[in-house]
């Protein structure tokens, strides 16, 4: 029998189409792993009674008062492993006072949401959603929506992290001249040539198409706003696939009204855990996503940028590797210093 045959794990959220992967390392592992459809809340923490371990993956905070930390650690458990790269939904300091160390899958595949950016690109740059509505009403006139290529286009990347990286050197290659921002320079891409680092103003400024690819912080939240729509080009598009609250909804709304800039890509959104994974009648709650949804020059996807085959194995083996590792008062590299204010 193996070490690790008692030890059990709990994983919250579990989609379908996570379950093989789930039941593949549980096998490899010989550990238990249970898995539950709903996140993990005050009113479903005691599930985890009785488990070592804990995974999940969620849009929402844990709760608002911190106190399902000092639950957590009354049930034993010492780590939460989430199966994304956000933590957001987590009260790091309540999770150290608590003594439970947090851990992420930060580059479970950089190349799933880059390529889900290209495709948002070349469908705005090409004037995808306006064709649509033309066909859509039997208009199968071409005029007024001649497109520029891409090798004309000056792509501007805020956050060069992994997927920032791999989002410059696929719009390098393809002949896009490519800036970018973030704390932190990778001085090898510039020495390459992909990518030149400027302020965000001056992104702002020149890009004909400016894309998030941030973290969720309280410094990021509404990052694209208003004085940032008034910055870019008229002709200019916006992408967001990194948080919805980067960017300030109602200003975004303005600028397409007002035709500040020119159209919008959104795989995430302000409000989306109202929306996102359900089915609607009639309209969703959230009016600023029903206007977003109105206007011809937008385009909207339910926050898939990671969900490709590679991307969810990695999420959950990685998760589970993690939980596996602290379990066993090991440490793991993805844990998650809690910094202070």
């Amino acid at each position: 029998m193996g070490k690790n045959k008692l030890t059990k794990i709990i994983a919250y959220h579990v989609r379908q189409d996570e379950e093989p992967f789930i039941l593949q390392w549980s096998k490899k592992n010989e550990v238990e792993v249970k898995s539950v459809p709903f996140e993990l809340h005050p009113d479903t923490v005691e599930y985890a009674k009785g488990y070592d371990g804990i995974i999940f993956k969620q849009r929402s905070k844990l709760d608002t008062d911190a106190s399902i930390y000092q639950t957590l650690k009354n049930y034993g458990i010492r780590q939460l492993s989430c199966r994304s790269a956000g933590i957001d939904t987590i009260d790091l300091h309540a999770a150290a006072l608590n003594g439970i160390k947090v851990t992420n899958v930060p580059s479970y595949s950089p190349h799933a949401v880059a390529e889900l950016v290209l495709m948002q690109a070349m469908q705005l740059i090409r004037h995808y959603p306006e064709f649509k509505e033309r066909l859509d009403n039997n208009d199968y006139v071409v005029d007024g929506l001649r497109s520029r290529e891409l090798s004309e286009y000056v792509i501007g990347i805020i956050g060069v992290g992994r997927i920032g990286s791999t989002v410059a050197k696929i719009f390098h290659s393809l002949g896009a001249t490519v800036l970018g921002n973030d704390p932190v320079k990778n001085l090898e891409l510039e020495q390459a040539g992909i990518l030149t680092y400027v302020e965000k103003n001056e992104i702002y400024r020149k890009a004909d198409i400016v894309t998030s690819h941030v973290y969720l912080s309280r410094q990021n939240i509404h990052l694209i706003d208003q004085d940032a729509f008034s910055k870019m080009k008229s002709t200019a598009f916006l992408i967001n696939d990194s948080r919805g609250s980067v960017v300030n909804t109602a200003d975004l709304i303005t600028a397409l009204e007002k035709k500040q800039i020119a159209g919008a890509a959104l795989d995430v959104v302000e409000e989306e855990t109202k929306i996102f994974n359900f089915k609607f009648d009639t309209q969703t709650p959230v009016a600023n996503y029903n206007r977003l949804k109105e206007l011809t020059n937008v385009i909207l996807t339910p926050h898939i940028a990671f969900y490709t085959d590679i991307a969810v194995e990695r999420m959950v083996k990685q998760a589970l590797d993690d939980a596996l590792t602290i379990i066993q008062g090991k440490h793991s590299s993805h844990e998650i210093s809690f910094k202070g204010e």
